[in-house]
């Protein structure tokens, strides 16, 4: 089924113009395109020149945005830039309809060999967290190291609270959540997100608030937004039904970059107890959790959560920055 063939949905034809993808001071929005792919890109000026790149990848129903408090304050150690997944963010769908971890994980590899510029620092979140444990199995030439904020990785008991999200997966859902949520405002929208992923919502600005319904705003004009959304949930599902060599958890333990692995002690989404099993998993990892983080700390924590990457950087030997201390081993 193709996004436009989805009940409840307008037409691109019929629907309303989306609004201008938000860019934060000092980033800058580009259009790769690539065989049957164009994906877009959010990234910041190097502040010299020859640093190593990196590259973080967002989770589902995210984008590059949710990358824009952490990246600031790591733009001194590495060259940042963010990709908004196909169908996500301002990437359009990718001609295959290919919304599976493999077929994200395809276009992370793609984009990368594109650059020429050899491996990168890889960070990633949730749906991304999958992505990018399957990038640095298979290509572990593209990747020095790898950051995982509550990776979607298998887990037995799914925690009641993640339901919902997985139920997007089941077909039809999608189409019965657009007409159960016709009414509600995009405001609405924010707030059931925020409460979903938030430790303490709280913590959200007026203005980051304001953001995020300009956002959801510009997102639900998209004729394509439930079906990537839907397309990709049920990616997320099938691998985690995947065994043998193709199992994310057998991936994880051929990752041979350094990991850090951040997990926060209030994520609704992916539960708290899989820490010390992903710790255990990926073969040369560094663990750090956060109490009050729900379940994206770059959002909620960037400070500690750059620190904790800085100090990855210094353990990996990729990385001189004297306003480290202490750094673990």
């Amino acid at each position: 089924m193709s996004s436009t063939e989805l009940p409840d949905v307008l037409a691109a034809s019929v629907a309303p113009k989306p609004g201008v993808v938000g860019v934060a001071p000092g980033e800058r929005l580009d259009s790769v395109t690539l065989p049957g792919l164009t994906l877009s890109v959010r990234s910041r000026p190097s502040v010299r020149e020859g640093l190593p790149p990196a590259l973080y990848v967002h989770g589902l129903g995210g984008s590059s945005q949710n990358w824009s408090a952490l990246m600031p304050l790591l733009e001194d150690v590495v060259d940042c830039a963010a990709v908004d997944l196909p169908g996500f963010g301002d990437s359009p769908p990718p001609d295959d309809g290919d919304y599976s971890i493999t077929g994200h994980a395809r276009a992370v590899i793609r984009y990368l060999d594109a650059r020429e510029q050899g491996p990168v620092h890889l960070i990633a979140n949730s749906m991304g967290g999958a992505v990018a444990t399957r990038v640095a199995a298979v290509r572990p030439d593209l990747v020095r190291t790898l950051t995982l904020i509550s990776p979607a990785l298998p887990e037995l008991r799914v925690q009641r609270t993640a339901l919902p999200t997985g139920l997007l997966a089941v077909p039809g859902i999608a189409r019965l959540f657009t007409r159960l949520t016709k009414d509600w405002s995009p405001e609405q929208r924010v707030r059931g997100v925020m409460a979903l992923c938030y430790g303490d919502p709280g913590q959200v600005s007026p203005e980051g608030f304001s953001a995020a319904v300009r956002e959801m705003e510009r997102r639900l004009a998209l004729p394509y937004m439930w079906d990537a959304m839907a397309r990709s949930a049920r990616g997320i599902v099938n691998a985690y039904t995947l065994g043998g060599q193709h199992g994310l958890w057998r991936q994880a333990e051929r990752v041979l970059a350094p990991t850090l692995l951040v997990y926060g002690a209030k994520d609704l989404l992916v539960s708290f107890r899989m820490a010390r099993k992903a710790a255990a998993a990926f073969r040369d990892s560094r663990l750090l959790t956060l109490p009050d983080a729900g379940h994206v700390a770059m959002m909620e924590y960037p400070d500690t959560v750059a620190t904790s990457i800085r100090e990855l950087l210094v353990y990996a030997g990729q990385s001189n920055d004297s306003s480290i201390s202490g750094a673990r081993g």
